[in-house]
């Protein structure tokens, strides 16, 4: 059955790519950009929003609801990187980080439970990262708010169950997007930190390029929400399969060898 579904960040990357699955499979979909005169749409509906502001969010939010009166899906895909040493980072570019990566969910969370609340019905689909479940060097601002993630997503899923919406979070692994073009950089960096920090934020440049397409995410989103019970969490992609794991069996020293070689640290 057709579902309305409110996609963030919907221009490029896996919101772009699972905007346009869910609307061939013939879910009518609103996909959101902070410059919506400059994105491109296919098949889908693009409206503006920044997840940073309170009546951005509402106004977003009522436009859907005015011109598709209801709202079944939200999937929370908005957000960026930030990369430096965490003693780099300012403690206003790690809330810049957070306004975004984490209250921007919890906004738009916020602004759609009253709708699902009083249809007794809905679906909430955050997309986490396998960042979230284990630590990327010189992100750790980013790791941090994707950890968040983790843990308001899981109280949410006891918190609405017996309301009738389900929550669920995605944990891709590396991902081959357009989003490093985007990485934002601490502005104040240390000398200390030049050679490691160089060395790790070309080894994820290289783990991104080499990482699944937004597509295979899409796909996973799209089970989701097609599905009658859905999983608190769905991990994609090899190194989000294994990673965890490992990490639960595995002796510490020995797990972070292998992060260290994965990030050249």
């Amino acid at each position: 059955m057709s579902q309305t579904v409110l996609v963030t960040g919907a221009s490029s990357g896996i919101g772009q790519a699972t905007a346009q699955l869910l609307a061939e499979r013939g879910h009518r979909v609103f996909g959101t950009t902070r410059k919506p005169g400059a994105a491109q749409a296919s098949g889908f509906t693009m409206v503006g929003l920044d997840v940073r502001s309170d009546d951005s969010v509402r106004g977003c939010v009522d436009q859907v609801l005015s011109q598709a009166g209801r709202l079944d899906v939200l999937v929370n895909n908005a957000g960026y990187t930030l990369m430096g040493a965490a003693e780099e980072t300012s403690v206003a570019e790690a809330k810049a980080q957070f306004e975004t990566n984490f209250f921007g969910v919890v906004r738009m969370v916020n602004a759609v439970l009253p709708v699902m609340r009083k249809a007794g019905a809905g679906k909430i689909v955050n997309i986490g990262s396998l960042a979230g479940i284990t630590a990327i060097p010189f992100g750790g601002f980013y790791t941090a708010s994707k950890f968040a993630i983790e843990g308001y997503s899981e109280a949410l899923w006891h918190e609405l169950r017996p309301l009738g919406i389900s929550v669920s979070v995605i944990e891709p692994g590396f991902v081959h997007t357009a989003i490093g073009d985007a990485t934002q950089v601490a502005e104040s960096t240390l000398q200390a930190y030049d050679p490691v920090r160089t060395r790790a934020t070309s080894a994820l440049g290289r783990q991104v390029k080499g990482g699944i397409p937004p597509e295979a995410v899409a796909k996973t989103v799209l089970r989701a929400i097609e599905s009658r019970t859905p999983s608190l969490r769905y991990r994609v992609g090899t190194d989000a399969a294994w990673f965890p794991r490992l990490k639960q069996v595995m002796p510490w020293p020995l797990f972070a060898v292998g992060v260290r070689r994965t990030f050249d640290v």
